[in-house]
């Protein structure tokens, strides 16, 4: 209990510390909505050039896919900064490891509270934005919407955790920047922000479902809400995120051992 508490009162710190970049989560907000109406526009204008679903997504499931994934950006935090990174090439990083608590669940409580703050803030926006001009998806299914609140959950701790592994390069390469252009490149064009994976043939995206985190951050929370599959296969998918959530901490915990024997051999 007293460790949960740690925990509780850290995420309430990450709350907070986000909340006083106002300015910030406005220039988000409008960006985020900027960009949804182009996507929403390319999306649908393929949609009219070939005249029928695409992928199992009709109109109404296309509009929802993107102003959900608009509002998910800054929830998932697909491009978070190297602060973590930085600590590591300065120092800094002994201060936390000093503390009476693990540094991979510090950094993650935190890293909640900064996903709920998202949530009240940069998902609602776009959001109401997209349901102002186009004709958005409800899902039919009652079980549907705690389903999606867990499965985007589960999309926020695996991408805490695959940003944890490319901060924590830093113990080997000092300088994080050159994983964190491949994290970048990858994460956007495997995670269903760019376009559907569901575009893809199915063999290919079965294998970067199973094989890669990155549609667990973003495809299968829009796929979930989206009802684009049965209840079977909403279950099935997030049974995957469940692995990978699980997967990325237990490599998180391992990197941080071996990392912190390194900084103990270095002289840190």
């Amino acid at each position: 209990m007293p460790q949960l508490t740690v925990y509780a009162a850290l995420a309430a710190a990450g709350f907070r510390r986000y909340a006083t970049y106002r300015q910030a989560i406005l220039a988000a907000c409008f960006t985020n909505t900027t960009f949804g109406f182009l996507r929403c526009f390319i999306l649908l204008a393929a949609y009219r050039a070939t005249g029928h679903a695409l992928a199992g997504y009709a109109p109404d499931r296309l509009a929802t896919f993107v102003w959900l994934g608009q509002g998910l950006i800054g929830v998932v935090l697909l491009w978070g900064p190297l602060e973590y990174a930085e600590r590591i090439r300065t120092g800094d990083v002994v201060a936390d490891l000093l503390r009476p608590v693990d540094v991979v669940w510090q950094q993650l409580a935190g890293d909640l509270g900064r996903a709920g703050l998202a949530a009240l803030t940069r998902f609602g926006f776009p959001l109401a934005v997209g349901a102002l001009f186009f004709d958005l998806y409800a899902p039919r299914r009652a079980a549907t919407y705690p389903l999606f609140a867990l499965s985007v959950g589960l999309g926020v701790v695996v991408s805490f955790g695959c940003r944890f592994l490319v901060n924590a390069a830093a113990y080997w390469l000092l300088d994080a920047r050159g994983p964190l252009m491949v994290w970048q490149v990858a994460t956007t064009a495997l995670c269903g922000l760019a376009f559907p994976l569901r575009f893809l043939p199915s063999a290919v995206v079965t294998v970067l479902t199973v094989a890669t985190p990155f549609p667990s951050i973003m495809q299968i929370p829009l796929d979930v809400v989206t009802e684009r599959v049965g209840p079977g296969a909403q279950l099935r998918l997030v049974a995957v995120q469940v692995a990978w959530a699980a997967g990325v901490l237990v490599l998180c915990r391992l990197v941080q051992r071996r990392g912190e024997r390194r900084l103990v051999v270095q002289g840190g």
